[in-house]
Protein backbone atom coordinates (compact mmCIF):
# COMPACT_ATOMS: atom_id res chain seq x y z
CA UNK A 1 0.00 0.00 0.00
CA UNK A 2 1.21 3.53 -0.72
CA UNK A 3 2.17 5.84 2.10
CA UNK A 4 -0.15 8.86 1.77
CA UNK A 5 2.12 10.85 4.09
CA UNK A 6 5.07 10.58 1.72
CA UNK A 7 5.88 13.70 -0.34
CA UNK A 8 4.48 13.67 -3.86
CA UNK A 9 7.97 13.54 -5.37
CA UNK A 10 8.67 10.32 -3.47
CA UNK A 11 5.48 8.60 -4.58
CA UNK A 12 5.15 7.07 -8.04
CA UNK A 13 2.58 8.63 -10.32
CA UNK A 14 -0.26 6.68 -11.84
CA UNK A 15 0.16 5.24 -15.29
CA UNK A 16 -0.41 2.20 -17.43
CA UNK A 17 0.58 -0.13 -14.63
CA UNK A 18 -1.58 1.58 -12.01
CA UNK A 19 -4.31 -1.08 -12.11
CA UNK A 20 -1.70 -3.78 -11.60
CA UNK A 21 -0.39 -2.00 -8.54
CA UNK A 22 -3.88 -1.77 -7.08
CA UNK A 23 -4.44 -5.47 -7.73
CA UNK A 24 -1.21 -6.33 -5.96
CA UNK A 25 -2.02 -4.06 -3.00
CA UNK A 26 -5.47 -5.60 -2.61
CA UNK A 27 -4.18 -9.16 -3.01
CA UNK A 28 -1.51 -8.53 -0.38
CA UNK A 29 -4.02 -6.94 2.00
CA UNK A 30 -6.56 -9.76 1.50
CA UNK A 31 -3.90 -12.43 2.10
CA UNK A 32 -2.69 -10.67 5.24
CA UNK A 33 -6.16 -10.31 6.73
CA UNK A 34 -7.12 -13.87 5.78
CA UNK A 35 -4.06 -15.13 7.63
CA UNK A 36 -4.83 -13.04 10.71
CA UNK A 37 -8.57 -13.80 10.66
CA UNK A 38 -9.15 -17.30 9.24
CA UNK A 39 -12.75 -18.01 8.30
CA UNK A 40 -13.75 -14.33 8.28
CA UNK A 41 -15.47 -12.74 5.28
CA UNK A 42 -13.06 -10.29 3.60
CA UNK A 43 -14.43 -7.92 0.94
CA UNK A 44 -13.29 -4.89 -1.04
CA UNK A 45 -15.22 -1.63 -1.16
CA UNK A 46 -14.31 1.71 -2.70
CA UNK A 47 -15.19 5.22 -1.57
CA UNK A 48 -15.11 8.67 -3.11
CA UNK A 49 -16.68 12.12 -2.66
CA UNK A 50 -18.60 14.19 -5.18
CA UNK A 51 -19.36 17.91 -4.91
CA UNK A 52 -22.69 19.30 -6.06
CA UNK A 53 -24.03 22.76 -5.50
CA UNK A 54 -26.14 25.69 -6.54
CA UNK A 55 -23.80 26.32 -9.47
CA UNK A 56 -25.68 24.44 -12.24
CA UNK A 57 -24.40 21.27 -13.89
CA UNK A 58 -24.86 21.66 -17.63
CA UNK A 59 -25.05 18.92 -20.25
CA UNK A 60 -25.80 18.95 -23.95
CA UNK A 61 -29.39 18.20 -24.95
CA UNK A 62 -31.23 17.62 -28.22
CA UNK A 63 -33.03 20.62 -29.71
CA UNK A 64 -34.90 21.31 -32.98
CA UNK A 65 -32.66 22.44 -35.80
CA UNK A 66 -32.06 26.18 -35.67
CA UNK A 67 -33.13 26.52 -32.03
CA UNK A 68 -30.76 26.99 -29.14
CA UNK A 69 -31.71 25.11 -25.94
CA UNK A 70 -31.98 27.16 -22.75
CA UNK A 71 -31.09 26.01 -19.25
CA UNK A 72 -32.04 28.27 -16.33
CA UNK A 73 -29.21 28.80 -13.87
CA UNK A 74 -27.97 31.09 -11.12
CA UNK A 75 -24.32 30.65 -10.15
CA UNK A 76 -23.98 30.51 -6.38
CA UNK A 77 -21.07 28.86 -4.63
CA UNK A 78 -22.86 26.84 -1.95
CA UNK A 79 -22.00 23.16 -1.91
CA UNK A 80 -23.36 19.77 -1.03
CA UNK A 81 -21.08 16.73 -0.84
CA UNK A 82 -22.04 13.14 -1.53
CA UNK A 83 -19.84 10.29 -0.30
CA UNK A 84 -20.40 6.85 -1.80
CA UNK A 85 -19.15 3.49 -0.56
CA UNK A 86 -19.55 0.75 -3.18
CA UNK A 87 -18.67 -2.93 -3.50
CA UNK A 88 -18.03 -3.84 -7.15
CA UNK A 89 -18.41 -7.52 -6.25
CA UNK A 90 -21.61 -7.55 -4.17
CA UNK A 91 -23.25 -4.44 -5.79
CA UNK A 92 -23.88 -2.94 -2.34
CA UNK A 93 -23.72 0.84 -2.09
CA UNK A 94 -24.02 3.28 0.79
CA UNK A 95 -24.56 7.02 0.28
CA UNK A 96 -24.07 9.92 2.69
CA UNK A 97 -24.72 13.64 2.24
CA UNK A 98 -22.87 16.46 4.00
CA UNK A 99 -22.18 20.18 3.61
CA UNK A 100 -18.40 19.87 3.81
CA UNK A 101 -15.40 17.56 3.80
CA UNK A 102 -12.87 17.22 6.60
CA UNK A 103 -11.05 14.52 8.50
CA UNK A 104 -13.68 14.68 11.25
CA UNK A 105 -16.50 14.36 8.69
CA UNK A 106 -14.79 11.39 7.05
CA UNK A 107 -14.17 9.76 10.41
CA UNK A 108 -17.87 10.05 11.27
CA UNK A 109 -18.86 8.60 7.87
CA UNK A 110 -16.42 5.71 8.29
CA UNK A 111 -18.01 4.87 11.64
CA UNK A 112 -21.53 5.05 10.17
CA UNK A 113 -20.55 2.99 7.13
CA UNK A 114 -18.90 0.35 9.33
CA UNK A 115 -22.10 0.00 11.39
CA UNK A 116 -24.44 -0.14 8.39
CA UNK A 117 -22.22 -2.52 6.40
CA UNK A 118 -21.63 -4.79 9.40
CA UNK A 119 -17.86 -4.40 9.43
CA UNK A 120 -16.16 -5.99 12.40
CA UNK A 121 -14.97 -9.37 13.54
CA UNK A 122 -17.23 -11.27 11.14
CA UNK A 123 -16.82 -9.02 8.09
CA UNK A 124 -13.58 -7.26 7.22
CA UNK A 125 -13.75 -4.55 4.57
CA UNK A 126 -10.72 -3.38 2.60
CA UNK A 127 -11.63 0.15 1.55
CA UNK A 128 -10.01 1.53 -1.61
CA UNK A 129 -9.68 5.32 -1.59
CA UNK A 130 -7.57 8.17 -2.90
CA UNK A 131 -4.95 10.25 -1.09
CA UNK A 132 -7.09 13.27 -0.20
CA UNK A 133 -5.82 15.01 2.92
CA UNK A 134 -8.89 14.10 4.97
CA UNK A 135 -8.34 10.41 4.12
CA UNK A 136 -4.80 10.32 5.52
CA UNK A 137 -4.12 8.14 8.60
CA UNK A 138 -2.55 10.67 11.06
CA UNK A 139 -5.25 11.45 13.61
CA UNK A 140 -7.91 9.42 11.78
CA UNK A 141 -9.85 6.90 13.88
CA UNK A 142 -10.57 3.81 11.76
CA UNK A 143 -13.39 1.50 12.93
CA UNK A 144 -12.84 -2.16 13.69
CA UNK A 145 -13.14 -4.26 10.54
CA UNK A 146 -12.12 -1.44 8.17
CA UNK A 147 -8.68 -1.36 6.54
CA UNK A 148 -7.64 1.39 4.10
CA UNK A 149 -5.95 0.63 0.77
CA UNK A 150 -4.71 3.76 -1.02
CA UNK A 151 -4.75 4.22 -4.78
CA UNK A 152 -1.58 5.39 -6.53
CA UNK A 153 -1.53 9.19 -6.88
CA UNK A 154 -3.22 10.75 -9.91
CA UNK A 155 -5.28 7.67 -10.83
CA UNK A 156 -8.98 8.61 -10.59
CA UNK A 157 -9.65 6.19 -13.46
CA UNK A 158 -8.90 3.33 -11.06
CA UNK A 159 -11.56 4.41 -8.55
CA UNK A 160 -14.82 2.43 -9.04
CA UNK A 161 -16.85 4.90 -6.95
CA UNK A 162 -15.79 7.73 -9.26
CA UNK A 163 -17.85 6.23 -12.09
CA UNK A 164 -21.14 6.56 -10.17
CA UNK A 165 -21.36 10.36 -10.35
CA UNK A 166 -22.72 10.42 -13.89
CA UNK A 167 -25.80 8.57 -12.58
CA UNK A 168 -26.06 10.61 -9.38
CA UNK A 169 -26.17 13.84 -11.41
CA UNK A 170 -29.02 12.70 -13.68
CA UNK A 171 -31.91 14.45 -11.86
CA UNK A 172 -30.02 17.73 -11.31
CA UNK A 173 -28.37 18.53 -14.65
CA UNK A 174 -29.66 21.63 -16.49
CA UNK A 175 -31.79 22.53 -13.47
CA UNK A 176 -31.91 25.52 -11.15
CA UNK A 177 -32.32 25.04 -7.39
CA UNK A 178 -33.24 27.85 -5.03
CA UNK A 179 -31.59 26.35 -1.96
CA UNK A 180 -29.33 23.57 -0.75
CA UNK A 181 -32.32 22.04 1.03
CA UNK A 182 -34.14 21.67 -2.30
CA UNK A 183 -31.04 20.18 -3.93
CA UNK A 184 -30.50 17.89 -0.94
CA UNK A 185 -34.00 16.41 -1.27
CA UNK A 186 -33.54 15.61 -4.98
CA UNK A 187 -30.07 14.13 -4.50
CA UNK A 188 -31.20 12.06 -1.51
CA UNK A 189 -33.99 10.49 -3.57
CA UNK A 190 -31.50 9.64 -6.30
CA UNK A 191 -29.18 8.02 -3.73
CA UNK A 192 -32.07 5.83 -2.58
CA UNK A 193 -32.84 4.83 -6.18
CA UNK A 194 -29.21 3.95 -6.87
CA UNK A 195 -28.96 1.90 -3.68
CA UNK A 196 -31.84 -0.24 -4.92
CA UNK A 197 -30.61 -0.42 -8.54
CA UNK A 198 -27.90 -2.99 -7.98
CA UNK A 199 -27.75 -3.95 -11.66
CA UNK A 200 -26.72 -0.41 -12.53
CA UNK A 201 -24.15 -0.39 -9.72
CA UNK A 202 -22.71 -3.66 -10.97
CA UNK A 203 -22.56 -2.47 -14.56
CA UNK A 204 -20.91 0.82 -13.67
CA UNK A 205 -18.53 -0.03 -10.83
CA UNK A 206 -17.74 -3.67 -11.66
CA UNK A 207 -14.21 -3.04 -12.89
CA UNK A 208 -12.45 -6.02 -14.46
CA UNK A 209 -9.49 -5.58 -12.12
Amino acid sequence: MDDPAAPASARPRGGGRGAGRVQKSLAKAVAGEAERHPGTVIEAFATDEHRLGLKPILRRVWAPRGERPVAVGHHRFEWLYVTAFVSPKTDESFWYLSTGVSKRDFEDMLALFAREAGAGRDRIILLVLDNAGWHSPPGLTIPEGIFLVYLPPYTPELQPAETLWVHLDEPVVNRHFDSLAELDAVVARQCVRLTADRDRIRGQAGFHW
